[in-house]
């Protein structure tokens, strides 16, 4: 399973939405997280910086570490090798898809991701292995997209130097956002006994 955050910078929004899904994805599939890749790259990032100070704060206050990250920018090729490709914003979403056309139907916003995830049916994807289930689910969202129009509800707020209650806020809207997202790619198939990163969401 890849999935792949984009923002601007890569080191406020994209890098928490990173290190939140992959302590999900470590909490509640344990060693098998093992299969699940996330990456979070930014359109006009300086390659080696450090996450902002006060998002990794706010990341570290729900269970995530910006231990040892980097901003990265994007390189050619990366949203078309992903299975799940989601976006801060709709302009972010827009420039990924000029250069790669081919990836529109697992391209999101984040928000617009979790809010199509309340229009479909999602029966049987915890069934699928692991490497299938971001696929299918991008899927399902693309699906009914023709029912659901963009709006600006669809934006994550750049947070860049504004004051740290701004980020949480932000951070807040991310973790919203990602918690019913992680609950279809990251839950248990039954007839195990499930995690759930409830904890983690609510520190």
């Amino acid at each position: 399973m890849r999935i792949l955050f984009i923002c601007t910078g890569n080191m406020c929004r994209s890098p928490l939405a990173e290190r939140l899904t992959s302590a999900w994805a470590e909490h509640m599939l344990g060693a098998e997280a093992t299969a699940v890749h996330v990456r979070s790259v930014g359109t006009d990032a300086v390659e080696g910086r450090e996450m902002d100070r006060r998002s990794a704060r706010a990341l570290a206050e729900l269970g995530g570490s910006a231990a040892g990250f980097t901003s990265r920018t994007l390189g050619p090729g990366e949203t078309e090798d992903a299975d799940l490709v989601l976006t801060m914003t709709r302009r972010h979403r827009h420039n990924v898809l000029k250069e790669a056309p081919r990836a529109l139907r697992r391209t999101f916003t984040l928000p617009e991701a979790a809010a199509l995830l309340r229009l479909v049916d999602t029966t049987g994807l915890e069934g699928l292995p692991l490497d299938g289930r971001a696929l299918g689910l991008a899927s399902l969202l693309d699906g009914a997209r023709r029912v659901r129009p963009a709006s600006a509800q669809d934006d994550v707020f750049d947070p860049i130097g504004r004051p740290y209650r701004v980020h949480q806020d932000v951070a807040a809207h991310i973790s919203e956002s990602l918690v019913p997202l992680a609950d279809v790619l990251f839950r248990l198939p039954r007839t195990a006994p499930r995690q759930t990163h409830a904890p983690l969401a609510r520190a």
